[in-house]
């Protein structure tokens, strides 16, 4: 391994109010500050605002009726000291809000300066390939830290909504993007360390079980690995014994997903954050994966060359057969369609939920009348 030093020294040192007040202030001239960033301020701004009206609407109201014989009682006056506390308490949460969330982003924008990488508040509907960018609505990327190291990478947090009223529900990931030297056929691997109850994944998609793919040694325990039907023999390839022992050893703690050029790794907590221990293993987890990740540029999908050999064929004509184009030539870069994507499935644990939901549902009603 190279090894990857990062510069975190701007994720912690003391910075100058004034320094993330002009950087907050040029951010808003330059139209960065919007989406989901604005939205929540906007939101908690409105909801203080609201609180305090509603509390100093209840102070006089207690102040009027606790009056005795015109005069304030002890009791009134005590309800009012509390009121006037509690709208303290609102006002000093907000300036520590705002404070706090202009500090970071100011942390965040130095620290990728400081290693030759970029810092992007906010980013919506994020045009990408892996399986938690097409769910749900709302869908945003934020704090995006892009930039090289060693090879192309994104780090970022993000988030989507489903459901809608009380049954909203707002789903909260972070991921490591690493750009690939070449596109691979679709593959999971389903960390079991962060699974939940009963052993069932924190994945949001659930893949047909027969694309489970068992490799040897102590792989099984730390991941489960799913690829296409047909491509075993290529993720054996891939999946050779010095890299299973770099993804245990560095992201046994993360799902990965390779899906076309890209590889992921998820967690659901955040990484683009302000603690250098986390930019720390992300460092090193890079590292070590793309220590591996040179021999994975030497894969092809032969079955794109036998689709290309059978597109090239001549027609036959008359009663000669034509000779078949011969497949000495290396194949084309790519994945054949059959490759490219998994095959969803159902987890039987959430089909008995559903079936114990839905009895449960129809004994209250047969019992209920």
């Amino acid at each position: 391994m190279s090894g990857i030093a990062l510069d975190t020294s701007a994720l912690t040192e003391p910075v100058s109010r004034a320094d993330v007040r002009a950087f907050t202030a040029r951010l808003r001239r330059e139209g960065k500050l919007t989406s989901i960033v604005i939205t929540a301020i906007g939101i908690v701004v409105i909801g203080g605002i609201l609180l305090v009206a509603a509390v100093l609407m209840a102070s006089v109201v207690s102040f009027g009726l606790l009056a005795d014989n015109g005069r304030p009682s002890p009791i009134g006056i005590g309800f009012l000291l509390f009121f006037v506390a509690v709208i303290a308490l609102v006002v000093y949460a907000l300036v520590v809000l705002f404070r706090g969330r202009a500090t970071r982003r100011y942390r965040l924008a130095r620290f990728a300066a400081a290693n030759g990488l970029t810092w992007i508040p906010a980013v919506s509907s994020p045009d990408l390939p892996g399986m938690i960018f097409a769910l749900g609505r709302d869908r945003e990327a934020t704090d995006v830290v892009r930039g090289s190291l060693g090879r192309p990478l994104a780090v970022a947090n993000y988030s989507y909504k489903t459901g809608s009223g009380k049954n909203e529900q707002t789903h909260k990931w972070a991921y490591v993007e690493l750009r690939l030297d070449t596109p691979l056929p679709h593959i999971v691997l389903d960390a079991v360390g962060n699974n939940g109850l009963f052993g069932m994944s924190n994945l949001p998609t659930t893949f047909g079980r027969d694309q489970r793919l068992s490799l040897e040694g102590d792989f099984d325990r730390y991941f489960a690995l799913y690829c296409p039907r047909g491509y075993e023999r290529d993720a054996l390839y891939l999946f050779t014994p010095d890299v299973m022992a770099r993804f245990i050893d560095n992201a046994a703690a993360v799902d990965v997903e390779i899906v076309e050029d890209r590889l992921y790794l998820y967690a659901r907590r955040e990484l683009s954050t302000t603690d250098p221990a986390v930019w720390e293993w992300i460092a090193q987890t890079v590292d070590a994966i793309d220590d591996k990740l040179g021999q994975w540029a030497r894969w092809r999908d032969e079955r794109l060359a036998a689709e290309a050999a059978g597109a090239a064929a001549p027609p036959v004509s008359g009663s000669a057969v034509a000779s078949p184009v011969p497949l000495l030539t290396p194949p084309p870069v790519g994945v054949a369609r059959e490759g490219r994507r998994l095959r969803r499935g159902f987890s039987w644990i959430t089909a008995v939920f559903v079936v114990l939901g839905v009895g449960w549902w129809l004994l209250t009603i047969l019992f209920g009348r």
